[in-house]
């Protein structure tokens, strides 16, 4: 069931009680736990955090804790599927869920007791009328009478004919109207794609109960941010919402703008602006930057001595020496970072990279603490997905989760190391891979998979990095192929995940189209493939368009995929 007030018909509900937190490991779901956590330490309300990767670990999770909890609330998982057929709660469990996944499950927004969606009203969510999926028991039963011997008055026999025709047209009116819901239902849950951010949800509620920080709206940024460079929503859903965040940033930060009021430089300030689209470039250098961010990469198409030359080009056409844009950004002339912004763009028009400035946010506190949006969703992404040292998921979780507090810079700052590491090691796989044609065709989809070995493979066998990796290699493929269709195609990509168990990790994204609605049909398609093949697949993720596959069942699935979709 939807939930209309927030407020009323959830926080006033769980501030008594003592509460379970189950929190998905993406950057959305931490900033809007975050938020949450705050509101909750200003009530004083008891709860325990518990971070889930999957479908098995939230069901352990709840298994474990369920003798302990009548309130469960669970951020960017759960929506997708039939909750109380996974779970099998007692009666009287409630599951709060904030989930920015979509479709939502039929059934959880019709059950009015125990699930309770907390989901933002705007959204186009388009789900199907109640009677066009679910019928009463009633219209189920079907009178079962015995048949005339013919011996019966000639009134009763009649009587009973047509109690039989009309039972044989409740017959066809049940296969009808069976036919009818499987065909809404495939319409309804076909494509999978996201709705707004998880974090937002949770600012709206501290906004409403007149509890919202600073800090909640820096995390309701965060939140968003992560959902664009993950490449979730749609470029206009993402300006829309900037435009909601915008008004809420005037009205936290205006006291910035006259003397008098002015704060001090060590308090924090959001700033709405203009910035360019480079990753991190204000912590590395300049040319590290636009070597390892795919936007500009992919134009310029860098993994060819081609591509270097236009990159060398494009410096000179700036104006900027060598020296200056390989050494640190903080450390470039005061002269030259004055201007950068506007001499960037205006070359950038020359090389046919029009989109290279974006609305975003950015965070002032101290003289030396200036961080955007971006910068804060690639670290504590790689810290969530480290892999350099063997902490446990649960340890990196609470790290990247403490890399979102103003107090804890230097998690931050070896978050931003980190990044930097992952997206140098993307572009060199995505150069690989161009290089070496490991993107190929496979008729209805373009195929790419990572062989044992490979450096950094590790890393990949994460999932919201091979995501990013997946994204980002189509975009350069969709830049330097001359294949015209291969240019609409979607991308599967497979990479090793576990060598002793022999699987590994799949993932489907969506063709790199510039009317891409972000719909991904993957996730439907995967599981279609696997049950007519008996393929050995694990659909653990809370992205269905992400599954674990056993490497010797690989080829049967992948010919399977390519009927379905032919």
């Amino acid at each position: 069931m939807f939930v209309s007030d927030c407020r009323r018909e959830f926080y006033d509900l769980i501030v008594t009680q003592r509460v379970l937190l189950l929190v998905a490991s993406d950057v959305d779901a931490l900033c809007a736990c975050k938020i949450l956590q705050a509101l909750f330490q200003c009530d004083h309300v008891q709860y325990t955090l518990v971070p889930v990767s999957g479908w098995q670990e939230l069901e352990t999770a709840f298994l474990e804790h369920k003798d302990q909890f009548k309130y469960f609330v669970l951020i960017n998982c759960g929506a997708n599927v039939d909750l109380l057929e996974i779970l099998q709660p007692e009666e009287d469990m409630f599951f709060f869920v904030c989930d920015s996944h979509r479709p939502i499950n039929v059934v959880n927004v019709y059950n009015d007791t125990q699930i309770k969606l907390l989901v933002k009203q705007d959204d186009d969510l388009d789900v199907p009328a109640y009677d066009d999926i679910f019928r009463d028991e009633e219209d189920e039963e079907e009178d079962s009478e015995n048949e005339s011997d013919g011996s019966e008055p000639l009134e009763k026999r009649r009587r009973f004919e047509e109690e039989v025709i009309e039972r044989t047209m409740k017959r066809r009116q049940r296969r009808e109207w069976e036919a009818r819901r499987r065909e809404i239902l495939f319409d309804y849950e076909q494509y999978e794609y996201h709705g707004t951010s998880s974090a937002m949800v949770m600012f709206d509620l501290a906004w409403i109960m007149s509890k919202d920080l600073n800090d909640m709206l820096w995390w309701a940024i965060v939140g968003l941010t992560d959902q664009w460079v993950q490449d979730k929503i749609t470029q206009m859903k993402y300006v829309t919402d900037i435009g909601i965040l915008q008004r809420h940033v005037s009205r936290h930060n205006h006291r910035n703008e006259d003397e008098e009021n002015s704060l001090s430089i060590d308090c924090m300030r959001i700033a709405f602006e203009y910035d360019l689209r480079l990753a991190l470039y204000q912590h590395w250098s300049l040319y590290e930057s636009l070597c390892n961010t795919s936007y500009t990469s992919a134009s310029l198409k860098l993994w060819s001595v081609q591509g270097q030359k236009r990159l060398q080009e494009f410096l000179a056409d700036m104006g900027l020496p060598l020296k200056q844009v390989k050494q640190k950004f903080n450390s470039m002339d005061m002269s030259l970072k004055e201007n950068l912004r506007e001499m960037i763009e205006e070359s950038a028009n020359k090389f046919g990279m029009k989109d290279l400035r974006i609305q975003t946010f950015s965070i002032h506190f101290g003289f030396k603490n200036k961080f955007s949006a971006s910068d804060i969703v690639y670290a504590t992404t790689s810290l969530m997905e480290n892999i350099e040292k063997e902490g446990s998921e649960t340890t990196n979780f609470i790290k990247a989760l403490d890399s979102l507090s103003r107090g804890n810079l230097d998690k931050l700052h070896q978050g931003l190391d980190l990044a930097k590491k992952q997206l140098r090691a993307i572009q060199q796989t995505v150069a690989s891979c161009i290089c070496t044609n490991l993107v190929i065709s496979q008729g209805p989809f373009l195929y790419c998979s990572l062989m044992e070995g490979t450096p950094d493979v590790k890393l990949f066998s994460k999932p919201v990095s091979l995501c990013l990796l997946s994204k980002y290699l189509l975009k350069s493929f969709v830049c330097s192929t001359k294949n015209k269709r291969c240019k609409l195609l979607p991308l599967v990509m497979a990479a090793p995940m576990d060598v002793e168990q022999g699987t590994v990790i799949m993932v489907g994204i969506p063709p790199e189209t510039e009317s891409s609605d972000k719909k991904n049909f993957f996730g439907r398609a995967f599981e279609k493939a696997a049950e007519s093949t008996n393929s050995r697949t694990l659909h653990n993720h809370f992205e269905m368009s992400i599954i674990e596959l056993k490497t010797e069942d690989r080829s049967k699935f992948l010919d399977a995929l390519i009927s379905l979709l032919s």
